[in-house]
Formats: structure tokens, sequence, C-alpha cells
């Protein structure tokens, strides 16, 4: 079993930053994928950013350039470093982890006001 917490949510103007976190509660970065999954009001859930056991990450067409996802295998923590928000990247972001299954955390909210 995996607990997932995120937190670094909030509010911020268009062009701003944020740090988003994700703990894990224990270490899960040698095997399975970490991504960082979004959620709009009225949209479907949509990966974001993924890193892999081996370090390899992607990102959705919309954010690359502006996000980017790391880990701190010592703190058993994801991160998705947010810059140049858009009010389009306001939602609901989750992390996620899959290795055989998938846990996914509560979520956190960011909003961007324009």
């Amino acid at each position: 079993q995996v607990q997932l917490v995120e937190s670094g949510g909030g509010l911020v103007q268009s062009g701003g930053s944020l740090r988003l976190s994700c703990a894990a509660s224990r270490n899960i970065f040698t095997n399975g994928a970490m991504s960082w999954y979004r959620q709009a009001p009225g949209k479907e859930r949509e990966l974001v950013a993924v890193i892999t056991s081996g370090g390899s990450t992607n990102y959705a067409d919309s954010v690359k350039g502006r996000f980017t996802i790391s880990r701190d295998n010592a703190k058993n923590t994801v991160y998705l470093q947010m810059s140049s928000l858009k009010p389009e990247d306001t939602a609901v972001y989750y992390c996620r982890y899959n290795f055989i299954y998938t846990y996914w955390g509560q979520g956190t909210q960011v909003t961007v006001s324009s």
C-alpha cells in the first residue's frame, strides 16, 4: 500500500510560478512511474508529466518548456515546478504512482488568475 500526499497548490497570477510536492509513504522510486495529472472543471483528467524509475521524463505538449517534474529519492517526494502559469492551467492537480497497482493522491487546487 502507498499513500500519496500532495501540497503546494494555491492562487497565483498569470505568469507566476508554483511548486507542487507529492510525498509518498515509502520508497517507491525503484520501480514504476510517478505522474502528475490535472482535472479542470467539466473536463477529463489529463496527464501533465511523468518520471520513470530510470529518471526519464515526458510532458504534455501544453506544458512543455514551462513545467518540470523531478524527484528527491531521499525524501520519497516528487515535485512539479510550474512556471509561466496561464489561466488554462487552473485545475486540481493529482499525483499518481503506478507499479502493478495504481495509487492516487487527494489532489491540490491550482488557480491561475488573469
